[in-house]
């Protein structure tokens, strides 16, 4: 299960993990206009833990889930 809610500076997604047990916690991303952030609470230190994306990196994590194990260079259109 997910949520989604447009927000003033940014899209929060909430990935549920429903899974069968054991389950993870909630996965929390942040899209603002120059990076994307994923949060996710850690109870072995009890603090959430948090990555941060710049829009190129989410567009290589983007074409990477369907390619097949490599070393890749994403093009500009046109070159």
């Amino acid at each position: 299960m997910f949520t989604i809610e447009h927000g003033y500076d940014a899209t929060t997604i909430t990935l549920v993990d429903e899974d069968q047990a054991p389950l993870r916690e909630d996965v929390i991303i942040n899209a603002f206009e120059d990076c994307i952030t994923v949060t996710q609470f850690d109870p072995r230190t009890d603090t959430a833990q948090q990555v941060t994306l710049s829009m190129t990196q989410l567009r290589d994590l983007s074409a990477a889930l369907d390619l097949p194990e490599g070393v890749y260079r994403i093009r500009p259109e046109g070159s």
